[in-house]
């Protein structure tokens, strides 16, 4: 447990050297990590994964407003500075890309080098992204529905192993239909997010029983943490307006499975495509998995593994 930022995490770490950090994404925890705490600490790099706030045993503050980016971004830099670093390379997965990007952006003279996993940099739109998918999708899209307080939570708490396993097939490359644009994106609120989606009773290859033990138990203390990061979508628009038109000038990677249903959101395609172009500190192509879903680094361990130590150790130098 590390007192950050006003706050404690919970962290996992393994290794000696220079700093990694791995934040995971919803409905994650630390626990998302494993398979990459042997490879990177093999290769020489102190890693540390935190369950992030709002997660597992890391605190979980009552106000909304304190899951907005700027303190998301603010336990990275604190947790850094907390473990006696004054620098290191941040990776992210999911919610945690957006939050590795963000530290890049803010931060790039701390981070010295920045991965994504399925979620791409952060482009500052136009509008508001809550009022914008309202209107695109008629409330019937997912971060809608999340960002109502109550709903999601009430109905995932009603049984979590079930929600979990259902939410971590029906994202993943081996559901049907696995990266359709339409695919776990829309729902219908009154019915709920996960009553169009299926329970495959058995799990995927890349889970076991025991990783959905120790996932169902970091949501023991209920969902609102984690989904109080959705509640604050526009707040983070209206807070980043100073960054408009900036972009991530760290070295980067961006990784991401072609089944994968982030890649099939609106606008989306055409960024990663573009990424070379508008990631100045990209140091190489957009790396893209073939048969993957949204679970990038669970799905596919080794593939992730060795573009992070490519990636990692050429920056090491």
């Amino acid at each position: 447990m590390i007192d950050v930022n006003g706050i404690r995490l919970h962290i996992a770490e393994e290794g000696e050297g220079p700093l990694v950090v791995l934040l995971h994404g919803f409905p994650e925890s630390w626990h998302s990590w494993r398979h990459q705490f042997g490879p990177l600490s093999a290769a020489g790099f102190r890693v540390v994964a935190p369950d992030q706030r709002g997660y597992g045993r890391s605190d979980h503050p009552e106000d909304v407003a304190a899951y907005s980016i700027l303190h998301l971004v603010g336990d990275v830099i604190g947790l850094i500075h907390a473990l006696g670093e004054r620098e290191a390379f941040v990776v992210g997965h999911d919610w945690g890309a957006p939050v590795a990007w963000h530290t890049a952006l803010l931060r790039p003279d701390v981070v010295r080098g920045v991965a994504g996993l399925s979620v791409p940099p952060p482009f500052r739109g136009e509008r508001p992204p809550l009022a914008a998918m309202q209107e695109r999708f008629d409330g019937r899209f997912y971060w809608n529905y999340f960002a109502r307080p109550g709903l999601a939570d009430a109905e995932f708490a009603r049984d979590p192993r079930t929600a979990l396993r259902t939410l971590l097939h029906s994202a993943s490359g081996d559901a049907p239909g696995a990266g359709r644009p339409d695919q776990a994106l829309v729902s219908d609120p009154a019915r709920g997010w996960l009553a169009d989606m299926t329970d495959p009773g058995e799990l995927p290859q890349w889970l076991t029983e025991e990783d959905l033990d120790e996932l169902t138990a970091g949501f023991a203390r209920g969902f609102t943490g984690a989904l109080n990061w959705y509640r604050n979508l526009d707040r983070n628009w209206e807070l980043t307006a100073p960054w408009h038109g900036a972009v991530v000038t760290t070295p980067a990677l961006y990784v991401y499975g072609d089944r994968d249903l982030v890649a099939t959101f609106p606008g989306t395609p055409q960024l990663i495509s573009q990424l070379p172009t508008l990631l100045p500190g990209l140091r190489r192509p957009p790396v893209m998995l073939p048969g993957c879903g949204h679970w990038t680094q669970q799905e596919r361990p080794r593939e992730v593994n060795s573009a992070l130590v490519e990636f990692l150790t050429e920056l090491r130098g």
